[in-house]
């Protein structure tokens, strides 16, 4: 296995043609107030109005393309799929591998902000030998990866992760992060994964199969989880059932995908009030979208929801097995999926690690960069690695 390097360099008649339909989009009807607040019904319209304008007399993919292009990119191909990913080798004099994982809504942009100080922390007021290898890779699928032929599990995509780790770069150990999607593949990277030492999380993505709510405490989670995820689940619903179905809208409509991206972005941060954009600009927004658009992956990023049905990804694992690899644990409060008690998580993971941030959620790398930063660099001092 060899990584190739890699350069985005969208053609411009593509930017051209996913303006042309922004410009060209049929705006929905929309209900006056809403129970609450402006976006109880969905993304404003308003709001998407605003976008759309910023998005065509605003908005430089050139600009935003120039800054994924500042670090090290590859693709490698891995069991049939092409992994594009940045490595980015650190400052320290020996090799201290970290994969950092994305997930849905999310792409690789998320983890722009910290690949920097996690590799060269000399340059930002810290010691070169606290730097980490850095590597982040687009799930297949997704962004500048190539698509699967179906859909894969978390678990492959684990798979997939630490061949490119141990296989294609060559080293022997590493630490997995990951939010969202990239919760659960550093689940299965910690369960599984030959070269994964530890795992450090900021959302639950792995759970012990036979593993329940005992106390009551964690029983009154479980209800309060239940009814966020009835509440805003329906999306997950969607996409692992039917995803084909909303793939033919969103693969005709630049303004659909931003909208139904936009709403999750806002529904899942620490927002003040009603104002996504105390948490993300436009620029942040639209970078991320445009990824999905200029790769034409909006598609195949939902197929992993339905891969959790059709690809178990290898022999079913034992009842209550659990991940034994030292875990971290980052609660940023504001995710929607919030964390359970840890007297549950602690059935599922073996957390060594638990902070409580105080502020931040679901997207952590990119709303609070630094205290992701802060406590991946603690856990790594930590455990020794």
């Amino acid at each position: 296995m060899k990584a190739e390097p890699f350069r985005i360099e969208i053609p411009q008649a593509k930017l051209e043609a996913i303006l042309a339909r922004v410009r060209g989009a049929s705006l929905p009807d929309a209900p006056e107030g809403g129970p609450g607040h402006a976006w109880a019904y969905g993304t404003p319209l308003p709001y998407m109005k605003e976008i759309a304008a910023y998005w065509t007399d605003g908005f430089d993919w050139r600009k935003a393309e120039a800054g994924l292009n500042r670090f090290p990119q590859f693709k490698a191909r891995i069991e049939d799929q092409d992994l594009h990913f940045i490595h980015e080798k650190g400052s320290n004099t020996r090799p201290r591998p970290l994969i950092l994982s994305h997930g849905w809504p999310g792409s690789f942009f998320e983890f722009m902000h910290v690949i920097e100080p996690l590799a060269h922390p000399e340059r930002f007021g810290g010691k070169a030998e606290d730097g980490f290898d850095v590597v982040v890779p687009s799930l297949p699928g997704y962004g500048f990866s190539g698509k699967p032929r179906k859909p894969m599990s978390p678990r492959s995509v684990a798979r997939c992760f630490d061949a490119l780790m141990t296989q294609v770069l060559g080293y022997g150990s590493y630490l997995a992060q990951g939010g969202d999607w990239g919760s659960s593949i550093s689940g299965w990277l910690g369960y599984e994964g030959k070269g994964c030492a530890a795992v450090h999380l900021n959302m639950m993505g792995w759970f012990s199969p036979g593993v329940a709510p005992q106390t009551k405490e964690e029983q009154d989670y479980q209800l309060r989880f239940q009814q966020a995820f009835d509440a805003e689940g329906a999306y997950f619903r969607l996409q692992m059932t039917k995803p084909l179905s909303l793939s033919y809208a969103m693969a005709d409509s630049p303004l659909g995908v931003a909208a139904w991206i936009i709403e999750k972005f806002k529904g899942w941060s620490h927002i003040d009030g009603d104002d996504i954009e105390t948490a993300y600009t436009k620029d942040q927004l639209l970078t991320n979208i445009m990824i999905y658009l200029v790769s034409d992956t909006f598609a195949t990023s939902t197929w992993i929801y339905r891969g959790l049905m059709e690809d178990p990804g290898g022999a079913p694992i034992p009842l209550q097995s659990r991940v034994e690899k030292l875990c971290a644990v980052a609660n940023f409060p504001r995710d929607f999926l919030i964390w359970p008690p840890r007297s549950l998580v602690e059935r599922h993971l073996n957390v060594v690690r638990w902070t409580d941030m105080g502020e931040g959620g679901h997207f952590a790398a990119l709303e609070r960069p630094q205290k992701l930063i802060d406590d991946v660099v603690g856990f790594a001092g930590q455990i020794g690695f």
